[in-house]
């Protein structure tokens, strides 16, 4: 049996098991802890007891990593209670990128794009302000 002989719903829960993992470390990616350090599992574990969920280890790798399995949805409003975003975020498999998220990505695209401005001022040299301006527009738009 290949991934094409799969039952519908086993491939939709590998589906959704693959969609919560990359929500989830987008989350881990952009948002930091109250400490302001990236999120590890005891803080994660720590939040969501707060939040009234167990959260094992073991369950916490397999989320992060897209094994297939029940999630409970108390689980996923823990997580999302960690991260304080919107439970809707990781219970939906179309959920919205939550506000907090996207103006964190925002904010390091903006950063990127600074970075690639001043190597390219620094790599050439003396530019016209002119063609410096046309370098940036160009940059800006990429995004």
């Amino acid at each position: 049996m290949n991934d094409f002989d799969l039952p519908p719903e086993r491939t939709a829960g590998l589906r959704r098991a693959e969609t919560l993992a990359r929500k989830i470390n987008l989350l881990l990616d952009v948002i930091m802890s109250e400490s302001g350090k990236p999120f590890d599992y005891p803080a994660i574990r720590d939040g969501a007891q707060k939040a009234g969920y167990y959260l094992s280890r073991t369950r916490w790798s397999l989320l992060k990593s897209g094994k297939e399995q029940v999630v409970p949805d108390e689980a996923l409003r823990a997580i999302a209670a960690v991260f304080d975003v919107d439970p809707d975020y990781l219970l939906l498999e179309d959920g919205n990128l939550p506000e907090r998220v996207e103006a964190e990505l925002e904010l390091l695209r903006s950063m990127r794009r600074a970075e690639v401005r001043n190597f390219a001022a620094r790599a050439l040299g003396p530019v016209d302000p002119e063609a410096l301006k046309a370098i940036a527009k160009i940059l800006d738009e990429s995004d």
